[in-house]
């Protein structure tokens, strides 16, 4: 039974997609902003929200790796892309190039290996850098 017409299920899947880019994305130059800030002296990177937000999501990543899971989000939109009656990463023209960001061909043990890596990078500023709660005050 298929509950979202293809058209639908096809701007959900680039919206998804989307939300994922963005992710990575805050991931990524998030921690690179964190980098930077502390070199620079910007107080908002010690922001406490910011900073648990980020070191959550890189922990969900480094999860699922270490767990040999796949992302729900990329389940969520193949699934889409399924009900649109898609296959793989050859529908539109947002999905293929955002796709082509974050997407790439190699073997599991080298995204459960970057992503420790990364993940210690960022337990590593959260310790040099710890967040206050009050960003304000230095």
């Amino acid at each position: 039974m298929e509950i979202l017409s293809p058209a639908v299920a096809r701007v959900l899947a680039d919206l998804v997609l989307v939300l994922h880019v963005g992710i990575v994305l805050f991931v990524v130059l998030g921690q690179l902003a964190i980098l930077v800030g502390w070199w620079r002296g910007w107080p908002w990177v010690r922001h406490f929200g910011l900073r648990v937000t980020h070191l959550v999501l890189i922990a969900i990543i480094v999860l699922q790796a270490w767990l040999g899971r796949i992302c729900p989000l990329t389940i969520w939109e193949q699934t889409l892309r399924q009900q649109a009656g898609e296959t793989g990463y050859g529908g539109s023209f947002v999905e293929h190039w955002l796709s082509q960001l974050i997407f790439f061909d190699a073997p599991w043990w080298v995204f459960v290996a970057a992503y420790s890596a990364f993940a210690a990078v960022v337990v590593l500023s959260w310790a040099l850098l710890p967040p206050r709660r009050n960003h304000a005050s230095r």
